[in-house]
C-alpha cells in the first residue's frame, strides 16, 4: 500500500504541474497535451510512453485497492468486536481514509470518461484540444462539484497516507515525526489548492 501510494503521489505532483499550464492559455496547454502523446520520440512510437505511464498507474491503483481490502480484512479478523470507546485523538483524515478511497476510485472512472475518452463529456469532446475540454467540463455545476469534492477527499487522503507510508517504510521516527507531518500537510494543501484552482479559474472567468 505504501509503495503504490507513493507512485500515485509522484504522478499527482506531475499532474498538478501540468494542469497549471492552463493558466498560460490554450496554445501552451494544448501543446502540453500533444507532448504527452509524443514524449519519448523518436525512440518510442506515438503514445507508447503515455500508455506505459497509464499501465504503471493502473497497476498502482489496483495494488492500492487490493492492499486496502486485505488490511481491512486483517483488522476485522484481529478485532472482530469493535472498541467500546473510539480514540478521540484520531484525525478526521484517518477516520475517512476508507470513504475517501472509494470517492477517489469513483472519481477516477468519471475523470477518464470525461476528459480522456469523452464519453460523458459535456458540450462535445474535441480530440487534441484539452484546453477547450477542460473549460467545457468546469462550465457545468456538476463538473465543478464532482471535481472539488474529489480533490478535498484527495487532500485528506494524501495528508494521512504520506505520513503512514513513511512509517511503513521505516522512514518515520520520533525525531522526524513533526517534520513528516509538516511535509504531509504541505503536500496535501499544495495538491488540493493546485487542482481546485483550475475549476475556480473557469468559474470566475480567469480561464475561458
Amino acid at each position: 500500500m505504501a509503495v503504490s501510494g507513493l507512485i500515485m503521489l509522484g504522478y499527482l505532483v506531475a499532474h498538478v504541474a501540468g494542469n497549471l499550464k492552463v493558466f498560460f492559455g490554450p496554445g501552451e496547454f494544448n501543446a502540453y497535451g500533444h507532448w504527452l502523446r509524443v514524449m519519448g520520440a523518436p525512440v518510442l512510437h506515438h503514445e507508447w510512453a503515455l500508455w506505459l505511464v497509464r499501465i504503471v498507474l493502473l497497476a498502482a491503483v489496483v495494488a492500492h485497492a487490493v492492499s486496502a481490502y486485505q488490511l481491512s480484512r486483517r483488522d476485522i479478523k484481529a478485532r472482530p468486536t469493535a472498541y467500546v470507546h473510539r480514540r478521540k485523538r484520531s484525525s478526521y483524515a484517518t477516520r475517512t481514509m476508507r470513504w475517501g478511497g472509494i470517492i477517489l476510485a469513483l472519481f477516477i472512472v468519471w475523470h477518464v470518461l470525461d476528459l480522456t475518452t469523452g464519453t460523458v463529456h459535456p458540450g462535445g469532446f474535441e480530440e487534441g484540444r484539452p484546453y477547450q475540454n477542460v473549460v467545457d467540463t468546469f462550465s457545468t455545476w456538476y463538473g465543478n462539484v464532482v471535481y472539488i469534492v474529489a480533490m478535498l477527499a484527495l487532500g485528506l487522503h494524501v495528508r494521512h497516507g504520506f505520513w503512514s507510508a513513511a512509517q511503513t517504510l521505516g522512514v518515520g521516527s520520533a525525531r522526524r515525526e513533526r517534520l513528516l507531518k509538516v511535509l504531509a500537510n504541505t503536500l496535501a494543501l499544495v495538491l488540493t489548492a493546485g487542482f481546485v484552482s483550475v475549476p475556480v479559474a473557469v468559474m470566475t472567468g480567469v480561464v475561458s
